[in-house]
């Protein structure tokens, strides 16, 4: 059975304003398509590392950020031109990208080397590698209070990072194992 476009994510301009683009991961092709979300057409295929796992996107500086599980990297691609700009190396088995626009900081999750990685999106460089515990994988940002939370899903549970100082502030047992963390955090 092949497999099937996995995630989805709408990419917005630096203006804020809609650029009608979707971001589709290809796990079987290690592409990104491109769909209009106006005419509902493929309008770019972008290669990235073998097996991307995750994406998300930067509505401040127009960047998508994907995780590439079986490369050990993460592809970054400017939305304007929708190319690849910079391949970032980081952790073992990277997945889940979380993204704090206003101080344009960049987490992912490694999976296998259990640590989060912490990416400069000015200068695309690995500016801190923070320990969690066993199996991170999805990972949000509540980018008011500068947290980052981290589901760990062979302990049960979650990493909360002080995005200030980047170190683990908290760690939350959960009563069953966490496929996801809600990414629509509730800032009300």
């Amino acid at each position: 059975m092949a497999k099937k476009a996995k995630k989805i994510n709408v990419n917005f301009s630096d203006s804020g304003a809609t650029n009608d683009q979707l971001y589709v991961i290809d796990e079987n092709n290690n592409v990104i398509s491109v769909v209009n979300a106006t005419t509902n057409n493929v309008v770019s295929t972008i290669p990235v590392g073998h097996q991307p796992v995750s994406l998300n996107g930067n509505p401040n500086n127009n960047r998508i950020y994907v995780t590439n599980g079986g490369s050990q990297t993460v592809s970054v691609i400017d939305g304007a031109s929708n190319t690849v700009i910079a391949i970032i190396p980081v952790g073992i088995q990277p997945a889940g990208v979380g993204i704090n626009p206003y101080i344009n900081r960049i987490y992912i999750s490694n999976r296998g080397s259990n640590t989060v990685s912490v990416i400069d999106g000015l200068t695309n460089t690995v500016i801190s590698t923070i320990s969690v515990e066993t199996y991170p994988t999805d990972i949000d940002v509540h980018p008011f209070i500068n947290r980052i939370y981290v589901t760990n899903e062979f302990r049960n549970t979650v990493s909360v990072i002080d995005g200030l100082t980047n170190t683990v502030v908290a760690t939350v047992p959960v009563t069953s194992p966490m496929a996801n963390i809600d990414e629509d955090l509730s800032l009300e």
